[in-house]
C-alpha cells in the first residue's frame, strides 16, 4: 500500500452530495471533498439514454485508502451503480500532498 495521493470522482444527486462528502471526510477516508454543483450527466442505463442533473464529488485521498473510500461511497450512495472513479495524481504541491496523506486513515 502507498501514501501516494489519488482523486476519486463520484456523481450524486444534489440532495445527497453534501451528506456523502461529510460522511467520508468524517470517517477519515479522504482529506477533502469538493462538491461541484450542477453537472448534467447523459448516460445509457437499462437500454435507454437518460439525462440527469447531479453534483460532482471530487475527493482527495491516498492510494491505500482508495478501495475503502470507493466501497463506502457505493454503500452510502442511492444509485444502484454509482460512478466512482479513482484517478492517479502524478504531481502536486508537496505540502498539500503531505496534508492529504496525514488526513486519511489507511
Amino acid at each position: 500500500m502507498t501514501r501516494e495521493a489519488v482523486v476519486v470522482l463520484c456523481t450524486a444527486p444534489a440532495e445527497q452530495a453534501e451528506s456523502l462528502a461529510r460522511t467520508v471526510v468524517d470517517e477519515s477516508l479522504c482529506a477533502c471533498v469538493n462538491i461541484v454543483p450542477q453537472v448534467r450527466s447523459v448516460f445509457r442505463w437499462q437500454g435507454a439514454v437518460d439525462v440527469v442533473d447531479e453534483h460532482l464529488l471530487v475527493a482527495k485521498t491516498t492510494a491505500a485508502a482508495a478501495d475503502s473510500l470507493r466501497d463506502r461511497l457505493a454503500q452510502l450512495h442511492p444509485y444502484e451503480v454509482p460512478e466512482v472513479l479513482v484517478l492517479p495524481v502524478s504531481a502536486g504541491l508537496p505540502a498539500y500532498l503531505r496534508w492529504v496523506a496525514d488526513s486519511v486513515r489507511d
